[in-house]
């Protein structure tokens, strides 16, 4: 093994290591939160509402991977549960962006979609994304709760989030690690809702 090939292997290892502290000290922080999260969007999902989703780039990947976990299956046969990913649809979001603004692409889905009873999962790694900030504020404005997802203490999304709402952040600086996270907490969440809607595995 060369000298180079060994600093490679530290690199992947340091990796390795930050990921596992941070989801082992983030556990301690964010259990509560998953919890009531799972619980707002299991009682919408109960009532007949659904999650609505949203993010950019990465945070894109995962409202569309929570979308699927709940429309699919989680790890349990179940019903199909109601959910969105606004991320999808190149045709609405890039004829919104094009005759208004990139800011208003999740924010006019959320008006024609969303609606009371419903719950908006808002994803930013920075919480200071534009879209996903007018997108809360639509929600707000139709009555729907929101579960804000974020990182480095939340940004701007943080001093939006109201006692209806829950903030879900991951208590680090580093992106790459931020949506490590993020993507075990969308489990988490997916498991606690079925277990919520379900009891336990037959």
């Amino acid at each position: 093994m060369t000298q180079s090939d060994a600093a490679l292997l530290g690199r992947v290892a340091a990796h390795f290591k930050e990921s596992a502290d941070l989801k082992l000290s983030a556990a301690q922080l964010m259990a509560g939160p998953i919890v009531r999260a799972a619980t707002l969007m299991a009682n919408a999902l109960r009532n007949g509402g659904k999650a609505l989703a949203c993010g950019n780039g990465g945070s894109a990947a995962d409202s569309q991977h929570f979308a699927a976990e709940l429309i699919n299956r989680f790890e349990r046969e179940r019903v199909p549960l109601a959910a969105v990913a606004l991320t999808t649809d190149t045709s609405t979001l890039t004829s919104i962006a094009n005759d208004y603004s990139y800011e208003q692409i999740f924010a006019k889905q959320v008006r024609a979609l969303g609606r009371k009873g419903d719950v908006l999962l808002a994803i930013s790694t920075s919480g200071n994304s534009k879209n996903v900030i007018a997108a809360m504020n639509e929600a707000r404005e139709i009555g729907m709760p929101a579960v804000g997802l974020t990182g480095n203490g939340g940004g701007k999304m943080a001093a939006l989030l109201g006692p209806q709402d829950v903030h879900l952040c991951v208590p680090h600086k580093v992106t790459a690690r931020i949506q490590e996270v993020h993507l075990l907490v969308l489990h988490c969440l997916c498991d606690l809702i079925d277990q919520d809607l379900f009891g336990d595995p037959v």
